[in-house]
């Protein structure tokens, strides 16, 4: 299972993105490995594959918050 084996990678990578189009790239990387393991997991319903599923939206949530950035408060 080539799938698993390319999440289980990224999951273990550093997640120390340098500029904003590391973090844009690894956020769509990561969509998609989650949405390939859906596509999988409908078909399995092994709770392994849900795990990991869970464990890169987590990896993902993360990426997406440091995109976005702080607010601007107002003064």
């Amino acid at each position: 299972m080539d799938l698993m084996e390319r999440a289980l990678e990224f999951e273990n990578r550093k997640h120390t993105f340098k500029t904003t189009s590391d973090r844009i790239m690894a956020s769509r990387e990561v969509k998609d490995l989650i949405l390939s393991l859906n596509e999988i997991y409908k078909t399995t319903k092994d709770a392994s594959i849900m795990d990991l599923m869970k464990r890169l939206t987590v990896i993902k949530q993360k990426i997406e918050k440091r995109l976005k950035g702080r607010p601007l408060t107002a003064a």
